[in-house]
């Protein structure tokens, strides 16, 4: 890469050159923990070949305190925008400011949070993150970072989650109180919690005695996988009599899938989401679901990205019991 005597060589141009994020970029030329040998290796390489020299000034300031705390967050997800008006009321106690970095689009997890950093945020709130453990441990080095409404095991990163295969469990329990036996599962895809939720399914089929008849159909997060998973649902050979849905959103296009097939909710079949999300109790059925509780979820994220922001807690995992909310989607089974 040509460049004249007066370009200075920055940590983004290391990165670049190096194929590797400026997050990792730094805690190589920091010598701190969270990259590989081979990372290690070609990052100081580029660095040399460029004549890279580390800014003492800029790092002094990093180490400031900024008063930030940076939150990425999905723009599509409700239960995302409710968390962050969770962590918005944490924050009025004062004290530090909350800088938003949204995933959108071509901007995932890493671009969001490497923003975050620019701002030298103190710690990073991260809600359902997506990012591998490896990155995660790598952002981790740098900053604390808090990751929220996701189950995780990753040294150094702070965890603040539902219990979702005790969730899950709730649901089915509850569906087999009223009679139900035949009960389907629709999972959320790639979404982060969902193993967690599928898992959660089949031990509570199975503690029921039903492992026989456990089926988990293929879903997402939006409504209109509910719908096309309510399709595949009604060319089974035999309809079930309940469903669990990953969250409310599909929950809800579950039962206007069925609806609109003339399948009565939940007369035929009752329907049961998770999230307890603002609007589940307005619709045309309002909605069994599994309450999260996100302002108590948002208030110990925010707790603990101020206290590891102050070295004043190690990194721990902090789980949540989840509540049954029963409603209108749910009844007994049909004789």
């Amino acid at each position: 890469m040509p460049r004249g005597r007066s370009t200075k060589v920055t940590l983004v141009d290391v990165a670049r050159e190096a194929s590797c994020s400026v997050s990792l970029a730094s805690i190589v030329m920091r010598d701190a923990a969270g990259a590989s040998d081979e990372t290690r290796r070609r990052v100081k390489a580029v660095a040399g070949r460029l004549g890279y020299r580390p800014d003492k000034q800029a790092r002094s300031l990093r180490s400031t305190r900024s008063g930030l705390i940076g939150v990425t967050f999905g723009v599509h997800q409700p239960f995302h925008a409710e968390l962050v008006e969770g962590l918005y009321a944490a924050a009025e106690t004062g004290g530090h400011e909350i800088v938003l970095s949204a995933v959108v689009g071509s901007i995932d997890d890493r671009r969001a949070a490497e923003t975050l950093l620019r701002d030298r945020c103190e710690a990073l709130v991260m809600i359902g993150p997506t990012l591998g453990t490896a990155r995660l441990r790598a952002l981790a080095a740098e900053v604390p970072v808090v990751a929220v409404a996701r189950p995780l095991s990753c040294p150094g990163v702070d965890v603040v989650r539902i219990d979702d295969r005790g969730g899950i469990a709730l649901a089915v329990d509850h569906l087999v109180e009223l009679g139900h036996r035949a009960i389907v599962h629709v999972d959320g895809g790639s979404a982060p919690s969902s193993p967690e939720r599928r898992a959660g399914y089949l031990e509570a089929m199975e503690a029921q005695g039903l492992s026989d008849t456990a089926l988990v159909i293929p879903g997402g997060l939006e409504q209109a996988h509910g719908v096309r998973a309510a399709t595949e649902i009604l060319g089974l050979t035999e309809l079930p009599t309940a469903i669990t849905a990953f969250n409310d959103r599909m929950a809800s296009g579950l039962i206007q899938g069925l609806r609109l097939a003339g399948v009565e909710v939940p007369g035929r079949v009752s329907v049961v989401g998770f999230d307890n999300a603002r609007d589940s109790d307005s619709g045309l059925v309002p909605l069994t679901t599994i309450d999260q509780n996100p302002a108590l979820m948002a208030r110990l994220a925010w707790e603990r990205a101020i206290g590891r922001a102050a070295d004043r807690y190690l990194p721990n995992e902090q789980v949540l019991v989840p509540r049954l909310i029963t409603r209108g989607s749910s009844g007994p089974a049909p004789h």
